[in-house]
C-alpha cells in the first residue's frame, strides 16, 4: 500500500507542462479530489547557483522536501510535479517526500519542433527566444534517451489542453477516489 501518489509531467520547454499541471488539477478540484500541485521551475530559482550545487539538484531537492512536508502535515497525500527533467529525476523526488512508500506515474509530454516554436513564440518576447527553443530541442533529445519505459508518452500538438489533461487524470486513478485532508 502506497502512503503517497506523486504524477510527473515531464517534457521539453514548450510542450505544455505547465498548462497541463494545472489542467490536470481543475478536473481534480472539480471531482473533489484531495491534491497539490508544484511547479518544479520554482524550487529552484535562485541565482547564483550555490557553490557546489551547479545544476540547483540539491536545492531543488530541499525546496521540494520543505514544501511537500507542509503539505503532508496537513492530510495531503497526492502530488502533481511539474519540470522538464522531473521523469528523469524520481528517486530524488520521492526521496523528498519523505514518509512512506511513494507511487510514482511518468508522463512526458511530447511535441513537434513546430509545435514548440510556435508556443515559445507565444511566451518568450524577449531576448531568450532563441535559447529557450535550443535549450528545448536538447531536453527533448535526452528526455526521449534516458526516460524509461515506465513514463508514458503523451503527445500534445493539436490536442487541447481538456484532454491530454484527462488522458493524464485517467493515468493516476485519483478520480475514482476522493480522499480530502484530514
Amino acid at each position: 500500500m502506497h502512503s503517497q501518489d506523486v504524477l510527473l509531467i515531464g517534457g521539453r520547454a514548450g510542450s505544455g507542462k505547465s498548462t497541463t499541471g494545472y489542467e490536470v488539477s481543475r478536473l481534480l478540484r472539480a471531482a473533489d479530489v484531495a491534491h497539490c500541485l508544484i511547479e518544479g521551475d520554482n524550487l529552484c530559482e535562485a541565482h547564483p547557483a550555490p557553490d557546489g550545487d551547479p545544476h540547483r539538484t540539491a536545492m531543488t531537492e530541499a525546496n521540494l522536501a520543505a514544501v511537500w512536508a507542509n503539505y503532508a502535515a496537513l492530510g495531503y497525500r497526492r502530488l502533481i510535479y511539474t519540470n522538464t527533467v522531473s521523469v528523469l529525476e524520481a528517486d530524488l523526488i520521492t526521496r523528498a517526500m519523505s514518509g512512506g512508500p511513494v507511487r510514482v506515474i511518468g508522463v512526458m509530454l511530447t511535441a513537434t519542433d513546430a509545435t514548440v516554436a510556435e508556443r515559445l513564440g507565444g511566451r518568450e518576447r524577449g531576448s531568450g527566444f532563441e535559447e529557450e527553443l535550443h535549450r528545448s530541442t536538447r531536453g527533448a533529445r535526452l528526455l526521449e534517451r534516458e526516460a524509461g519505459d515506465w513514463v508514458a508518452r503523451v503527445r500534445t500538438d493539436s490536442r487541447s489542453v481538456a484532454e491530454i489533461a484527462e488522458e493524464i487524470a485517467a493515468f493516476t486513478g485519483w478520480l475514482k477516489e476522493t480522499n480530502p485532508p484530514t
